[in-house]
């Protein structure tokens, strides 16, 4: 009965990866399609799964507009004189998208591109002695900013369709 129940696992486990597979290999033929695709494939990390999560950069009017719709941007708490200096973020965006960001962020951290600038910025922080949510937080914070920036740039000199 042991071994019936494990095999029974082991071809689940070989559907479900086939599945993601064929998932993942649509999800990217769907990605292709959009006109940012090319510059947003030059980032490390990246996968059509945070183009998803995104979605169409231009309806964000400014990269801070990115930043919150992530969570990914500081709180804030000032009450009259007072504002406090050091907040936690304000998580009040997509769960999805700083789980995405999060995972790219770990990429960086496993593969150190020393030529990369979000990880340079998050090696330094980590060497400062910065919690690990803090600097995965600012990681990710300063990759939208980048992000929102080229792939913007990208657009705006691209010939109008119409």
């Amino acid at each position: 009965i042991t071994k019936h129940i494990i095999r029974q696992a082991i071809d689940q486990l070989n559907s479900t990866s086939v599945t993601v597979e064929t998932i993942r290999t649509l999800m990217n033929e769907t990605a292709s399609k959009l006109p940012e695709y090319s510059i947003v494939m030059q980032f490390k990390g990246i996968g059509p799964q945070l183009m998803a999560e995104i979605g169409d950069v231009t309806r964000f009017t400014h990269k801070g507009a990115l930043t919150a719709f992530a969570g990914v941007d500081p709180g804030v708490n000032e009450s009259g004189s007072y504002a406090q200096k050091s907040v936690p973020t304000s998580k009040r965006g997509s769960s999805n998208l700083r789980k995405t960001l999060f995972q790219v962020m770990d990429v960086l951290i496993k593969t150190m591109p020393q030529d990369d600038p979000v990880y340079q910025f998050m090696d330094r922080k980590r060497t400062q002695g910065k919690p690990y949510y803090v600097y995965m937080t600012a990681g990710a914070n300063k990759f939208l900013r980048i992000y929102y920036g080229r792939v913007k740039e990208y657009l705006s000199v691209l010939p109008d369709p119409s």
